[in-house]
């Protein structure tokens, strides 16, 4: 139920709500939190300070324990924020580390007059001097991401995290725009390095299809066809990055691997199935009708056909009616959710014999239409004939 649930969603909610938004840079990325530059956009003030010496821990200085150890830093930078400040060069915030005196750390604030100021992130060096760097950026764009392509894998994981989240965050077109300057030999080594994590991969490999050859590809066919769970991690984009090289020569092994292959894992298909998405929604390079011959081998498994139902009536193919119309009524309990896409299909088409084939359907499983009745009311297609 909540599978059937979960697609007729996906299939009546506007194409950016679903697959690949075109505002998103990585359509296989998520990013883990806020940026720093979202954090020092919502603050009043932002400052560089240093841990003094007379650290004070509330409960030995007070015998409160409820009360939480605070510690002084004493300002060494004003990022944002001067005004609110004043005279003001000593504060005082929750603190619990360990940190020496002397330590760095980035410290933030809210509701002037009064501030409230945040527990203080520590800093490195590195880490002081990329705060700097954070306000003098253009809002958007290539030459953002430019400052932040040098931070990517950077040895302090703080800065690499939060430059894999602006990438994450960015738009697609701003990605395009920084080819030339990407570094693609690095994206190689990244991609090929196994202790890379899977979410950073993602990103290298959508960047590699910007600026790869047609070089690039046997590693990746390589890769595609490795029975290495760590060198096939990050598949969705491995296959799109593929499919962007390789062109619409590179679908028959998408196929045979992953869509005609009913041994392939489901989490494998559904990789396949996102990088088709991509493909079909963001890029040109392979024509959309190409693409959906190679959903139409899902209709082939029942249990997963669900999968690319959705698909098909977003891009109006019309033609998989008899199979699809097939597969809900031999439908049993490995494939029953198949039956509530199958039936939204049928509302979305615009041809008469859609209405025919419903009508038929509900005598035979009144149920099944009146639980796709219930859920978000599907949008009619666009066109009258479709694929």
């Amino acid at each position: 139920m909540l599978r059937s649930l979960l697609w007729t969603l996906a299939l009546t909610l506007p194409l950016p709500l679903i697959g690949v938004a075109t505002a998103v840079a990585c359509p296989f990325c998520t990013a883990v939190s806020q940026t720093f530059s979202e954090e020092m956009a919502a603050m009043d003030v932002v400052v560089i300070a240093e841990l003094v010496p007379d650290v004070r821990r509330a409960p030995a200085a007070t015998g409160d324990q409820d009360e939480p150890a605070t510690a002084r830093f004493k300002v060494v930078e004003v990022i944002k924020g001067q005004p609110h400040l004043g005279k003001l060069q000593v504060l005082e915030t929750v603190y619990f580390g360990q940190a020496r005196p002397g330590t760095q750390f980035l410290v933030m604030a809210v509701d002037p007059p009064k501030l409230a100021w945040s527990t203080p992130l520590p800093l490195t060096p590195r880490g002081a001097n990329y705060v700097r760097q954070l306000p003098k950026l253009p809002a958007e764009g290539a030459q953002r991401l430019e400052f932040f392509q040098n931070h990517l894998e950077d040895e302090d994981e703080m800065l690499a995290r939060d430059s894999y989240d602006e990438f994450a965050k960015a738009s697609y077109a701003a990605v395009i725009a920084l080819k030339d300057k990407m570094n693609h030999d690095q994206l190689v080594s990244w991609i090929k390095d196994a202790d890379v994590p899977a979410s950073r991969r993602r990103l290298y490999l959508t960047m590699l299809g910007v600026c790869g050859t047609a070089s690039d590809v046997p590693l990746l066919e390589e890769m595609l066809k490795s029975a290495d769970a760590k060198r096939r991690s990050a598949l969705d984009a491995l296959i799109a990055c593929y499919l962007t090289l390789k062109g619409p020569d590179g679908l028959p092994l998408v196929e045979d691997l992953f869509l005609k292959n009913k041994s392939a894992d489901y989490a494998d298909t559904y990789a396949a199935i996102m990088a088709l998405r991509f493909h079909g929604t963001e890029l040109e390079l392979i024509p959309r009708k190409r693409i959906l011959l190679a959903l139409h081998h899902m209709l082939d498994r029942p249990q997963l056909a669900d999968l690319v139902i959705p698909d098909l009536a977003r891009w109006e193919d019309w033609s998989q009616m008899d199979r699809l119309v097939s597969l809900f009524k031999a439908a049993d309990e490995k494939s029953s959710w198949v039956q509530v896409p199958v039936i939204n299909y049928l509302r979305a088409c615009p041809l008469p014999e859609a209405k025919q084939r419903l009508a038929e359907l509900e005598k035979l499983d009144p149920e099944a239409v009146k639980r796709a009745n219930t859920f978000v009311p599907f949008p009619a297609a666009s066109s009258g004939s479709g694929t």
